[in-house]
């Protein structure tokens, strides 16, 4: 990683300012890190550090690995010196305290992107990764959904055909079902959109299926409402005859999933697990299979 990834002072750099402690282990002097992040006063430099530590012990994380209180020497204008208070900090805790630094500070977004392009990021728990793949699928099918309405007009479809011209689809994948009749076979109420009650895989085939559609209207210049809602049926079917051919599971056969409404609360209310190698999650006790 080149030091030019993070502001510098001078020929003082990220990488330059490290040093290591008895254990052998990295760390960095949070009085040297303060003016490189952009803070003139310790006192606030001192609140993203705190704020910095309630991240770690909320990351399931021990603070103690990564934050060391300590004293540093610093000369006075008089030649003397006094001790101030100063902390160890491993190369996590700097990831964690630029996180939590002012972001309106130029320092502090650099920093950011550069400890983002490291691989040292949070590792995301098994359901929170699968809540995280179904909503991001979820948004990405909304708008292919628009992008594919504005298609279907180009082609000829009249705002009046539109319910018709996206059930076609729905048949050719589903084997006939149109939109209420898929959700009176999965019990999913009559209120609800459909969308919201799909798993990711039957998320991503509906997505296929829609943006295969668009190509093809626009690549055979389809201008004519009956062939573009024949189209989408025959899109539906192909991909449909694709998953039975790989032995995947039909999309009718699917069960309703949660509601994405749901899986939104989730996400928001659960706080990442963040999962470290043992060289990191040692920070500066060194390596934890060796301690």
């Amino acid at each position: 990683m080149s030091p030019k990834n993070l502001p510098t002072i001078g020929d003082q750099s990220f990488e330059k300012l490290k040093h290591s402690n008895e254990h052998n282990a990295e760390y960095w002097s949070a009085r040297d890190l303060q003016p490189l992040l952009g803070y003139a006063q310790w006192r606030r430099f001192e609140d993203a550090i705190k704020r910095g530590i309630t991240s770690c012990e909320k990351s399931g994380n021990n603070p103690k690995n990564h934050f060391a209180g300590t004293g540093k020497m610093v000369g006075l204008g008089s030649g003397s010196e006094r001790e101030v208070d100063d902390y160890q900090l491993s190369r996590f805790a700097c990831y964690l305290i630029a996180q939590n630094g002012d972001p309106r500070k130029p320092e502090i977004a650099q920093a950011q992107k550069y400890f983002a392009i490291q691989a040292r990021k949070q590792e995301l728990s098994e359901q929170l990764s699968a809540d995280q793949e179904r909503l991001d699928l979820r948004k990405q099918t909304s708008e292919e959904f628009k992008m594919l309405s504005g298609a279907a007009r180009q082609a000829g479809v009249q705002d009046k055909m539109f319910g018709v011209f996206h059930d076609a689809g729905y048949k050719g994948l589903y084997g006939g079902l149109g939109g209420d009749a898929i959700k009176t076979r999965k019990n999913i109420p009559a209120k609800e959109q459909l969308l919201d009650r799909m798993n990711a895989t039957e998320l991503a085939a509906n997505q296929f299926r829609m943006t295969q559609t668009r190509d093809k209207l626009a690549r055979e210049n389809i201008n004519n409402q009956q062939q573009a809602i024949r189209t989408h049926e025959v899109v539906g079917k192909e991909v449909r005859a694709a998953i039975e051919r790989i032995g995947g599971t039909l999309p009718e056969q699917i069960p309703p999933a949660e509601h994405i409404k749901e899986v939104e609360k989730r996400i928001k209310n659960t706080v990442p697990k963040m999962e470290l190698d043992e060289k990191d999650a040692g920070g500066l006790l060194g390596d934890t299979k060796q301690n």
